[in-house]
């Protein structure tokens, strides 16, 4: 390809066939530069042009173009434009959540054409391909490449024309950014030492079953949830449970765990431990291992904006859900460490920096924000006021949260402001946005249509659906705001780790939490240059705030030590 200015930008298909693909140079308007270009090696090139030019790279979708190069032997990209994930974000903006946002979806739309529907994403037991198979749904005398730049020209026009095109342009590139995060951590993995790993489980559940056989420790508790219940029972089915508690005088409507801590019953709490270790049986169990965590390392494929808020999900594994007491088989290689890095008090801190409440402000500024609310206006009772708190955050209005919530009203008026501006939004079936401009689905059209009566509090089902949904407006505002900062902290770290060298690697995030597998001697730059990250999240995210968004950071083994 001829002369790229510097951070440009490029267009990339890849053929369907071989290792070639076609690039256009895009100019800052979106239109293409000069001719389009063919090369044998689109990996080779792509890595020629990220190390002399460092452009951003504009393709149809992340996971199905970036994994192809870097197993071809690509350097890592730093930037790119990820057309369905922007998509998805621009649909949003123009509340329309439930359309298509493929490629080829996009070009329908920009042609007044019927929207062909997405695909459905790969399972986790598809076969590896070099490059995955076209998903587009482009019709077939349309040329990829220049739909591409047509969307991508379309979709920055959509940008400009927006409320807010400046944030609307940051979330994109986070959104973006993180999509390449999420292949390189499903790339490189989680560390695993399987040694541990099996010590733990040993120490939980016993030695390893033949077969299918429930462990031994499971199986003595099964025997004392029977003995405790007079009876013969499954554990596993609550068709057998919920009536040999009715038996014993507990009626219970699910064995859900919430549920079963209310009843003092000896049974519960044997239950409640069964049914902890039943699920990391089930889920991180040795047949778990033997699918994820081969040859030391977890390899989950990350879905980037899996969840409306902005979370991420992920196909399989339970990257997510890792048990607290088996983060002791996350262990770093030798001559190694893990930096383990967590935003506390996240969701509140969004809160004060959103609303500008003084008094919140004030509290986030001073540390442990719950310990500044509880001596500013619940007579130092930290408990309280994190019930006050959350249950603002979360439309809790009854129980022990009433009075906490009304002295948070009276103390903290901005804040409860646009918390239930945004419920009050969410329940005239309006939508709302986060601070970069993420926005909230509507609900389906008949959600709010049965008039009839509960005769238990008065309610018509409409009205009790609507308050339901402002519940749900009512955090999404904070959630996704939260998925704002955190997004823009992975894109800033992935940036600033780059700097630092090759060897730092982000293997996992949560949200919240990020954690680095680097060579010891660098673990102490690595550990700054993800709080200067956090740092600058915020400054991106949120302007000029005085709220802090602090991120702690442990350098360690084993990720058990960082709790």
């Amino acid at each position: 390809m001829g002369d790229v200015v510097r951070g440009g930008r490029i267009a990339v298909v890849v053929d369907p066939v071989g290792s070639g693909g076609r690039l256009w140079r895009i100019g800052a308007d979106g239109e293409p530069l000069g001719t389009r270009e063919w090369v044998g090696d689109l990996a080779a090139e792509v890595d020629r042009l990220e190390r002399v030019a460092g452009p951003r790279w504009i393709w149809a979708a992340t996971d199905e173009i970036y994994p192809g190069l870097l197993d071809r032997g690509a350097r890592r990209v730093a930037r790119c434009h990820d057309v369905r994930l922007v998509e998805s974000l621009l649909l949003g903006q123009e509340g329309r959540h439930r359309h298509p946002r493929a490629l080829g979806a996009a070009w329908a739309r920009l042609h007044e054409l019927p929207e062909p529907p997405d695909t459905a994403e790969p399972g986790v037991e598809d076969q590896p391909v070099l490059f995955a198979a076209d998903r587009h749904h482009l019709p077939p005398d349309t040329d990829p490449l220049a739909a591409l730049i047509a969307v991508h020209a379309g979709q920055q026009r959509r940008v400009a024309a927006g409320g807010h095109p400046d944030r609307m342009r940051l979330l994109c590139a986070a959104e973006s950014a993180g999509a390449l995060a999420a292949v390189e951590m499903g790339r490189d993995g989680l560390p695993w030492s399987a040694a541990a790993h099996d010590r733990l489980l040993t120490g939980l559940l016993g030695p390893r079953p033949a077969g299918g056989a429930r462990p031994a420790l499971l199986q003595e508790l099964a025997l004392h949830v029977q003995e405790a219940l007079g009876q013969a029972v499954n554990p596993d089915s609550p068709a057998q449970v919920l009536p040999a508690f009715a038996r014993v005088g507990v009626p219970l409507l699910t064995t859900r765990s919430h549920e079963l801590r209310r009843v003092e019953h000896p049974a519960a709490a044997l239950l409640l431990r069964y049914k902890e270790l039943s699920r990391i049986h089930a889920a991180h169990g040795w047949a778990w291992r033997e699918r994820w965590a081969q040859d030391g390392r977890f390899r989950p494929e990350y879905v980037a904006g899996g969840v409306v808020t902005g979370r991420w999900a992920t196909r399989g594994g339970g990257a997510l859900q890792i048990p607290r007491l088996l983060r002791g088989a996350v262990v770093a290689d030798p001559g190694y460490r893990l930096v383990v890095a967590d935003a506390g008090q996240l969701e509140p801190r969004v809160l004060a920096a959103m609303s500008r409440d003084p008094g919140l402000t004030r509290a986030a500024a001073a540390g442990d924000l719950y310990a500044a609310l509880a001596g500013d206006a619940f007579g130092g009772d930290r408990a309280r006021a994190k019930i006050g708190l959350l249950a603002a955050m979360y439309g809790q209005t009854g129980g022990e949260a009433g009075q906490p919530l009304a002295v948070m009203r009276r103390r903290f008026p901005s804040a409860l402001a646009l918390l239930e501006a945004a419920a009050r939004t969410g329940e005239a079936g309006g939508i709302v946005r986060s601070q970069l401009g993420r926005t909230s689905p509507a609900p389906s059209a008949d959600r709010f249509l049965d008039a009839s009566a509960d005769p238990e509090d008065g309610l018509s089902t409409d009205r009790r659906a609507a308050r339901s949904w402002g519940r749900f407006t009512r955090n999404f505002v904070i959630q996704a705001s939260a998925s704002d900062w955190a997004l823009a902290m992975l894109a800033a770290s992935r940036r600033r780790l780059a700097e630092i060298g090759e060897e730092p690697r982000l293997v996992f995030f949560q949200h919240d939490e990020v954690i680095v597998h680097t060579p010891a001697p660098l673990a102490e730059a690595v550990a700054a240059a993800v709080t200067a990250a956090g740092d600058e999240a915020r400054r991106l995210v949120f302007g000029a705030t005085d709220v802090p968004f602090p991120l702690e950071t442990h350098s360690v083994e084993s990720y058990a030590e960082a709790k």
